[in-house]
């Protein structure tokens, strides 16, 4: 029987034609003291990924092939998780530019003990005009909110999230996976599970991770309108996950429709409590701009009414669909539970 592997590296993949070669060769790259197996969950391509990763297979004995007949995120990880055989279990993306020393940082950081998820900061990085512009949003506080794992680090960090990241399979096999009832917000709510049995999830700066954010302000609103209903869901199944920030974009979206559709007292009040957040969009813009962002900033006012927009409107959704977390908003806001 061939040794078994030290890291199991899952990464799902659904028509990554365009980087699936580059991607896996920056993975094979990583510099681990010990053996990585790399399981590519497909997800039905149909754009030559399967094909390429084929032929990536009969290259080397250390990558594998395999399929997620459902197509979701959760799905595919807890398929590659049945499969792994490492000691340790690594989420990469297909999208994202990993350091050399991604894995063997993590590796390291579990084996010295009292932590149960090892990650980096998550840094985006543009690659056109929109994209460079949602980037600067995300490098700053209107755009994050308290994620502090948005930003990068000279020291290592307890947060509530993680993005990918690092973790031993058996503390993953101990939590059942990834919840496939999460098609988006999975890492928020496995983060929710792994924190309310004790457990720490920390970010450290060499494990620094870069991706590409949305490309087109459509892409960006449906993504942040999607993040919006299933952060509700995460809030109302674990209440102590939501953080005071998430409160304020379904605030700014609730104070939007009453600047329409509520009498004209309240009309007028919610329109001049919307012209005054313009007014710090437009604030933020114009620091940015100083600071040597001209370009992206111009977009900016834009860009963070989009993601706020959209995932206020989201959220109020999902409090519809999922029911209201209640808790989780008297939780965020301090009040705790009714006696």
């Amino acid at each position: 029987m061939p040794a078994l592997p030290d890291v199991s590296v899952l990464v799902p993949v659904l028509n990554e034609a365009a980087v699936i070669e580059r991607t896996a060769a920056a993975m094979r790259g990583q510099r681990v003291d010990g053996t990585v197996e790399l399981l590519f969950v497909d997800g039905g391509s149909d754009d030559g990924t399967r094909a390429l990763l084929q032929r990536l297979a009969a290259e080397d004995d250390s990558i594998r092939i395999l399929d997620n007949p459902s197509r979701g995120i959760p799905a595919g990880l807890n398929i590659g998780l049945r499969e792994a055989r490492g000691e340790f279990v690594a989420r990469m993306d297909a999208h994202t530019t990993y350091p050399p020393g991604y894995l063997a940082k993590g590796v390291d950081r579990l084996r010295r003990g009292d932590v149960d998820w090892v990650s980096g900061p998550a840094l985006a990085e543009g690659t056109n005009a929109w994209s460079e512009s949602v980037a600067l949003a995300l490098s700053v506080r209107l755009g994050v909110g308290g994620a502090r794992f948005r930003f990068p680090q000279d020291r290592e960090i307890d947060v509530d999230t993680g993005f990918t990241g690092v973790w031993r399979r058996s503390t993953l096999e101990a939590l059942g996976g990834w919840d496939e009832e999460w098609p988006v917000n999975e890492d928020s709510e496995l983060a929710a599970r792994v924190r309310e049995r004790g457990g720490r999830i920390v970010c450290i700066p060499e494990m620094a991770a870069r991706y590409a954010p949305r490309r087109s302000i459509i892409d960006l609103a449906r993504q942040y309108w999607t993040y919006g209903q299933f952060r509700a869901k995460t809030s109302r199944h674990h209440p102590e996950s939501m953080r005071r920030s998430n409160l304020l974009p379904p605030t700014l979206a609730a104070v939007a429709a009453a600047s329409v559709i509520a009498p004209r007292p309240v009309a007028r009040l919610a329109r001049r409590l919307l012209a005054t957040y313009g007014l710090c969009l437009i604030g933020e813009s114009a620091r940015q701009a100083a600071r040597g962002h001209r370009t992206e900033a111009a977009l900016l006012p834009a860009v963070l009414a989009t993601m706020h927009f959209s995932w206020g409107a989201g959220f109020l959704l999902g409090c519809v669909k999922f029911g209201p977390p209640v808790e989780a908003i008297r939780s965020a806001l301090g009040l705790g539970k009714r006696g």
